[in-house]
């Protein structure tokens, strides 16, 4: 290594002499996790999660990299000041490099200027909704905005995140489902009907459409319903520039165990039938899905309504990013998957997607010696109040894992040892601008 990056690839043996070696024994030497689905909500609700608290948990998880997205942050990154806010947020204060994605919204898709300037000042991509966000600053998207914008994302060379579901299938079932009772509202079918795997399916179609017809690079973020895995086979088998990723709480949990009132379960997508679940690590194998990333989108326990258990007002998002290696490699073991699938998955892919591959995601000559030891065997049960996350509230509190990280290195450096932050205990992370 020189200067925080991988010069040589060696056995032991092959180290010139002088150089300081650091054993890792029977661990496995894996690279830094790229997760490029993160909401830090910082600035304007780092209440929230914040840069610190955020960078912190990935660190100890074993992501060395991540991409923010454009929400729920005040101002959101749809324009050029909203990316500066958020670059004023972070410096200084994250444990592992950061990037930023930038918002596409009605504002916006017209204005191929601020697009573009967004793309100038280094965004790694930028991320859209089909229906409502949750939030009133970052608008969903129609038809019209899409084509708008993806022929100035394609000519930028700039990949387009979309969450994928439609408002149509989501209306028409709210609309039937009419006034619930107290008892309604705290049941986990009572959401899980409400989003539709319709809404995704026919959203997904939409992408696929408007791939083939802009060239435009696309990407489903955080997958749910298998039954759209049907238009993304389509898509591959035409080379259309379509992927897909899906997250670890579709790959660990199934609707038919979630508790009524346990509204640390909603996300949006939500998770779905447990055969479901099983289609999704299939499409893993068959390459239809294509990364793995948390989208970790936590909130206070009041929005989660965790006194009420109401699933119709809670937030949706779960939060797991300090615990997203564990919990995939427990359930791909479990099937007899590899820790290369792992890295595919979570390092190289991601990368990848945000053309960092160069310098991310792999342990070869050339990229940053962002390193992660890791204990595959180990047995641990979530604590929930040790997390770094800002607020602790997670559906995998409690539960059994296998897998623990040992220590992360930055470019390098040590910076997590066996849970502790080591070294000078100050972050370092930096700033990741898209090359040009």
């Amino acid at each position: 290594m020189r200067a925080g990056v991988i010069v040589a690839v060696d056995a032991f043996d092959a180290v010139p002499p002088g150089v300081p070696l650091d054993d890792v024994g029977d661990l496995v030497l894996l690279p830094g996790l790229v997760d490029t689905h993160v909401h830090i909500n910082d600035p304007g609700r780092s209440d929230w999660e914040g840069f610190e608290t955020a960078t912190r948990a990935a660190a100890a998880g074993g992501v060395t990299t991540l991409m923010d997205m454009p929400l729920n942050s005040i101002p959101p990154t749809t324009t050029l000041a909203g990316l500066e806010a958020k670059a004023a947020a972070a410096e200084n204060r994250c444990w592992v490099d950061v990037g930023f994605c930038g918002g596409v919204d009605p504002g916006n898709a017209r204005d191929p200027n601020e697009l573009r300037a967004l793309v100038d000042a280094g965004v790694l991509a930028f991320k859209c909704f089909l229906a409502e966000s949750g939030v009133d600053e970052f608008r969903h998207v129609e038809e019209d905005d899409l084509r708008a914008a993806m022929p100035t994302l394609a000519a930028c060379g700039a990949p387009l995140l979309v969450h994928a579901e439609l408002s149509g299938p989501i209306d028409a079932v709210l609309a039937r489902q009419g006034n619930l009772t107290p008892d309604e509202v705290r049941r986990y079918v009572t959401y899980l009907e409400s989003r539709p795997r319709q809404a995704e399916n026919e959203a997904v179609e939409l992408m696929v459409r408007l791939a083939r017809e802009y060239r435009t690079t696309t990407h489903i973020v955080h997958l749910s319903s298998a039954d759209a895995l049907l238009a993304l086979r389509a898509a591959k088998d035409a080379s259309l520039p379509i992927e897909a990723e899906t997250c670890p709480h579709y790959l660990s949990f199934a609707s038919e165990d979630v508790p009524d009132g346990a509204t640390e379960y909603k996300c949006a997508p939500p998770i779905r039938e447990r055969e479901n679940r099983e289609r999704l690590w299939r499409a893993l194998d068959q390459g239809l899905v294509d990364q793995i990333v948390t989208d970790h989108s936590p909130s206070s326990p009041a929005l989660k309504c965790v006194g009420s258990g109401d699933f119709t007002r809670a937030w949706g998002g779960i939060a797991s990013l300090q615990l997203g290696l564990p919990a995939v490699w427990t359930q791909a073991r479990a099937r007899g998957r590899s820790l290369d699938d792992v890295v595919r998955w979570m390092c190289r892919s991601t990368a990848r997607l945000v053309g960092l591959e160069k310098t991310k995601g792999s342990v070869a000559v050339g990229c940053d010696a962002d390193l992660v030891v890791f204990d595959p065997d180990a047995e641990m049960r979530v604590d929930a109040a040790a997390l770094e996350h800002r607020h602790k509230l997670t559906p995998y509190a409690g539960r059994a894992l296998f897998g623990r990280v040992t220590r992360t290195y930055l470019r390098g450096v040590k910076i997590v040892e066996d849970g502790r932050f080591v070294g000078d205990a100050s972050p370092k992370g930096r700033w990741l601008r898209r090359a040009s």
